[in-house]
C-alpha cells in the first residue's frame, strides 16, 4: 500500500508550499541541437537500425568509463538479463541481491528460473551490506547482483572480495550510476559485468536503452551474439560494401539491440555527461544546505 505523508506535519515544519502553475515533468531530459542534428543525420543516412552510430557510441562509452568492451542494448533490463544469462545463471541457482531496488533487478533473476536471495542494506548508504551478503551465501549461490543505489557506489572492494572468495559472478546494476566513481575509478571500468540504463529520466538518456561493460573478451562476444537473435554478424556488417553477407545462428538469442536513432542521442549526451553531473552535484548541495538542520526523520513520521 502506498503511504502518504502527513500533510499537517509537513506544513508545520516547512510552511505552505508555493504553487506551481505549469506541470513539472519527472526527469525531463536535457536535449539540445546537437542531438537533433545527429538524429537528422541518421534519418538522412537511411540506416536507422543498429549500425555505425551504435558502434561509435559503444566505443566512446567504453573510453569514458575505462572499459575494454561496451555492448549497447535496448534497456538496462536487457543488460541485466543478458549479463546473468552469459554468466551461466539458470534454474536452481541463487542470486544474492538487494531488496531495496526497482522490481526489474529481481524480475530478471526470476525470468531465468533462478532464485533471488535478499541481503539487507546499510541504512546510511541504502546499498548492500557486505557482511549480510556474506551470510546469505549458500551452496546454491552462483552470483551477486548489487545495485549502486541513487548513484552512490557500493563497497566494491568488500563485495568483490566476497564474490571472488566464494567463486561467485558479480554483476553491477548501475542504472543510477553513469559517471559514478569508486575510489577514483569509474563504475563500469572495474572489468566485471556492469549494466547501465539510458531511460528518459537518467542523467544520460537515449530515450530507452542500456549498455553492458566488461573486460572479458569471451563474455563480450557471447553478449553481442545473445542481444541479436544468436547471430554471429549484425546487418551493418553483413550488408555494407565492406561486409560479409554470411552469418550463422549459433544459439537461440534475443532481440535486445540498440538502434542508431537511440545512439544518436547517446553520443552527444555522453559528451555533456560531466556537465550534467556538475549540475546535479550543485542541486545536491542546495538540498544539504536546506535540510541540514535537525528535523524529525521521515521514518518516524505518521503515515
Amino acid at each position: 500500500m502506498r503511504r502518504r505523508p502527513n500533510v499537517s506535519i509537513l506544513r508545520s515544519l516547512f510552511g505552505e508550499p508555493p504553487a506551481r502553475a505549469e506541470f513539472l515533468p519527472f526527469g525531463e531530459p536535457c536535449l539540445g541541437e546537437e542531438e537533433a542534428t545527429e538524429v537528422l543525420d541518421t534519418l538522412r543516412s537511411k540506416w536507422i537500425g543498429m549500425g555505425p552510430k551504435v558502434a561509435r557510441f559503444e566505443r566512446e562509452f567504453a573510453r569514458y568509463v575505462g572499459a575494454r568492451h561496451a555492448i549497447a542494448v535496448d534497456s538496462c533490463t536487457s543488460a541485466l538479463f543478458l549479463s546473468l544469462l552469459a554468466s551461466g545463471i539458470g534454474p536452481g541457482d541463487e542470486v544474492i541481491t538487494t531488496p531495496f531496488t526497482l522490481a526489474v533487478t529481481v524480475n530478471v533473476i526470476e525470468h531465468l528460473g533462478a532464485t533471488p536471495v535478499f541481503a539487507d542494506i546499510d541504512l546510511p548508504t541504502l546499498n548492500l551490506d557486505p557482511d549480510l551478503v556474506r551470510r546469505a551465501i549458500s551452496p546454491r549461490a552462483k552470483a551477486i547482483l548489487l545495485v549502486h543505489f541513487g548513484g552512490l557506489a557500493c563497497d566494491l572492494d568488500a563485495i568483490g572480495s566476497i564474490a571472488d572468495s566464494a567463486g561467485l559472478a558479480l554483476i553491477e546494476d548501475a542504472a543510477h550510476a553513469v559517471g559514478t566513481r569508486h575510489r577514483g575509478r569509474m563504475i563500469g571500468g572495474t572489468g566485471r559485468l556492469t549494466a547501465f540504463s539510458f531511460y528518459s529520466n537518467k542523467n544520460l538518456t537515449t530515450g530507452e536503452g542500456g549498455m553492458i561493460t566488461t573486460a572479458d573478451d569471451s563474455l563480450a562476444g557471447k553478449l553481442e551474439t545473445l542481444r541479436l537473435h544468436g547471430l554471429t554478424s549484425d546487418a551493418w556488417k553483413r550488408f555494407t560494401a565492406r561486409g560479409d553477407a554470411g552469418y550463422e545462428a549459433v544459439t537461440p538469442g534475443y532481440k535486445c539491440n540498440m538502434t542508431d536513432l537511440a545512439a544518436s542521442l547517446g553520443i552527444h549526451q555522453l559528451r555533456k555527461q560531466e556537465a550534467f553531473l556538475a549540475v546535479r552535484a550543485r542541486y545536491a548541495r542546495c538540498y544539504d544546505d536546506a535540510f541540514g538542520r535537525e528535523t524529525p526523520h521521515l521514518l518516524t513520521w505518521s503515515f
